[in-house]
């Protein structure tokens, strides 16, 4: 079942277990037995291509990393100015973690908050850079006029974070049962729907 792979496919399958398995059963009742037994290979194994269960969560955020900023750069790269930018942006976050399920649950995992500080300066790091990115299409948006500028766009982009986060766990506890991209994307366009009103207003 193992079969013979290099060091960096038997990487690259061992990472994607994880994530196939801390859907299922959570992140932190995870072990590194239930990905050796899902691969078919011995748990011995596991750790000679990862040294400690730590290094294979830190491998998993990094993969995750690599995902998210390779779909960010796309959205921008294909979406005709900043306001298509920034829906472009909250569309391939909502995108990546309803093909990546156990994501939610890895953020607000022990492993994350508590014992893997290395991974949560992933995590941080990945927040930081999204967030920046929403912040140069909003500030874009607010200098054509097309936003209000009574709200800081740090603030903007927090606020439009924490919205693609709350209905990220809102499908996670609702078993998924609606279209996380649909609803937040719907969410989103409610948002800044009031975001341009506050413009017209203040310019009223």
């Amino acid at each position: 079942m193992s079969g013979r792979q290099s060091a960096e496919d038997r990487k690259v399958q061992i990472v994607a277990e994880v994530l196939r398995i801390a859907d299922e059963i959570g992140p932190d009742r995870l072990s590194t037995t239930d990905v050796a037994r899902a691969i078919g290979i011995s748990q011995p194994a596991i750790f000679r291509h990862f040294p400690t269960k730590s290094a294979l969560w830190l491998a998993v955020a990094e993969d995750i990393g690599v995902r998210l900023q390779r779909d960010w750069t796309a959205a921008e790269a294909a979406a005709d100015g900043p306001r298509a930018r920034l829906k472009a942006l909250i569309n391939a976050q909502l995108v990546a973690i309803a093909e990546t399920p156990a994501l939610p649950s890895i953020l607000f995992s022990r492993e994350l908050q508590v014992e893997n500080h290395a991974l949560r300066d992933v995590f941080r790091g990945l927040l930081a850079a999204f967030q920046g990115r929403l912040v140069a299409a909003i500030s874009d948006l607010q200098a054509a006029g097309d936003l209000s500028r009574e709200v800081n766009p740090e603030d903007i982009a927090i606020l439009l974070t924490s919205l693609v986060q709350g209905v990220a766990i809102r499908w996670t506890l609702g078993a998924r049962g609606f279209s996380l991209v649909h609803e937040g994307l719907r969410l989103f366009d409610v948002q800044v729907a009031m975001l341009r009103r506050m413009e017209r207003d203040s310019d009223a």
